[in-house]
């Protein structure tokens, strides 16, 4: 029951995102898919006992290759796949807890967070950058 939870939240959540980023009405679907597919990744190796940052990683990797065949398949910028679909990775509520904990003067718990966040919003762009090194890679080797 909860990987259909985590199913349904984390769909609606990027297309939800799409709509304020101003997606394109029938683009809609495959964001909240991408979004919703990286989510799962990134919950089943927390799951299985990966840290999240690796597995945050993982799942922004995940992301960005989708965002690659989605946005060839659509014939839309890879943009929109990318920022709608890594939405559900966004620390934002660990964020919110590092100034809560700042504001209430308790800076060592504040500092933990703060470095969570940090690692976790880095392994997002290090999957995202991954991603396209090896997509270049093989398109290189696959010209030659």
């Amino acid at each position: 029951m909860t990987i259909i939870a985590q199913l349904g939240t984390s769909f609606f959540a990027a297309s939800g995102f799409a709509v304020i980023f101003n997606a394109p009405r029938n683009r809609l679907i495959p964001c909240g898919v991408v979004g919703m597919l990286g989510w799962v990744l990134y919950f089943i190796l927390v799951q299985k006992g990966i840290d999240s940052v690796p597995a945050t990683v993982f799942a922004a990797m995940l992301i960005a290759v989708l965002s690659q065949v989605f946005a060839k398949y659509y014939k839309t910028p890879i943009i929109i796949f990318n920022v709608a679909g890594i939405i559900p990775l966004v620390p934002g509520g660990m964020a919110y807890n590092a100034m809560r904990h700042f504001v209430e003067n308790d800076y060592a718990v504040a500092m933990q967070y703060v470095t969570k966040v940090m690692l976790l919003s880095g392994g997002i762009g290090l999957g995202l950058m991954f991603s396209e090194v090896i997509n270049q890679v093989v398109r290189k080797v696959w010209k030659n």
